[in-house]
């Protein structure tokens, strides 16, 4: 069995982008749709299949749907829909050889996957999120360098993942 790169991961629609929170939160946290409900205060966890079955959620409850799942993949997709980047706010510290190499690795496949779809046709949605994947991590980049002058407290490192 392969192992999901949820940083990858772009969800292209809104029931998509649920799916894919529920998955995370049970390949990553281990949370059942139960587990996710209770967390969220909801009386029935069958409430989460119907906004999953339709595609649609409160507005309201998005975030609180989001931090239960430990990821934000609704806010993604409602910021891309509206072509938009979303990038993580820097700390200002250094990036890690880790860090550097997933850029890179980006990079190629990005640049891979626009090859492909100039050349024979590759898929417009795999490319473009791949793109879009690759610009939010630059930006980032981009954002660290310039606060490395003066980092931030580091009050909440390790609360996302």
């Amino acid at each position: 069995m392969t192992r999901t790169r949820w940083n990858a991961q772009r969800p292209t629609s809104l029931r998509h982008a649920l799916e894919l929170c529920l998955n995370y939160a049970r390949a990553i946290h281990n949370r059942s749709v139960e587990n996710v409900a209770d967390l969220m205060g909801l009386p029935s966890h069958w409430t989460i299949y119907k906004w999953v079955q339709s595609g649609r959620i409160p507005a309201i409850l998005i975030r609180p749907f989001e931090h239960a799942c430990g990821c934000d993949f609704i806010t993604r997709y409602i910021a891309t829909s509206d072509h938009k980047l979303l990038i993580d706010i820097p700390s200002g510290r250094t990036a890690s050889d880790q860090d550097l190499m997933q850029l890179q690795a980006d990079f190629s496949e990005s640049v891979g996957l626009l090859i492909r779809f100039y050349q024979d046709g590759a898929s417009a949605t795999e490319t473009l999120a791949s793109l879009n994947s690759l610009l939010e991590n630059l930006a980032f980049h981009r954002a660290n360098v310039h606060k490395a002058s003066q980092p931030e407290l580091g009050l909440f490192d390790g609360e996302d993942e």
